[in-house]
């Protein structure tokens, strides 16, 4: 990992949308971007490669759904293939899995307090679960370097 600060991107695959997160230069904080509605994997992967290049990440922290129980089941199998093919994409970016068990709960939660629609929930919740899981590896000392 570089020594250099730099941007990190949060990636929350969802099966027809991937929310989408990104921290500020210097990795302290996390902020929304775009919902990706899903087109296909090859580009998909295409969209997120483009915008690490274009916003020049450093680390891309895939969201990993893993079960309670801390195992992981199909959608994490899910999750893995696509970082691993996300990771081919990305040239000098180094790619990273996060536990992000119960944030798509929390940003649901977060947006209800909120008094989002419902409908502007079911469009937004993707980005928020990447807003929180890019703040949970940002806060936990993942941006930091080695």
């Amino acid at each position: 990992m570089s020594d250099e600060p730099g941007r990190v991107l949060a990636v929350d695959l969802g099966e027809a949308r991937i929310g989408l997160a990104v921290s500020d230069p210097l990795g302290l904080t996390a902020q929304p971007l775009e919902t990706l509605h899903r087109s296909g994997a090859r580009a998909d992967l295409d969209c997120i490669a483009a915008l690490a290049r274009e916003r020049e990440v450093r680390v891309v922290v895939m969201g990993l759904p893993l079960r309670l129980s801390g195992e992981e089941g199909p959608a994490a199998e899910a999750a893995r293939r696509f970082g691993r093919r996300l990771a081919g994409r990305l040239d000098g970016v180094e790619l990273r899995f996060w536990d992000e068990r119960l944030t798509t709960v929390l940003a649901e939660r977060t947006m209800i307090s909120g008094r989002t629609r419902r409908a502007r929930r079911k469009e937004r919740v993707d980005t928020v679960a990447a807003v929180l899981i890019l703040q949970s590896y940002l806060d936990a000392g993942g941006a930091t370097p080695a």
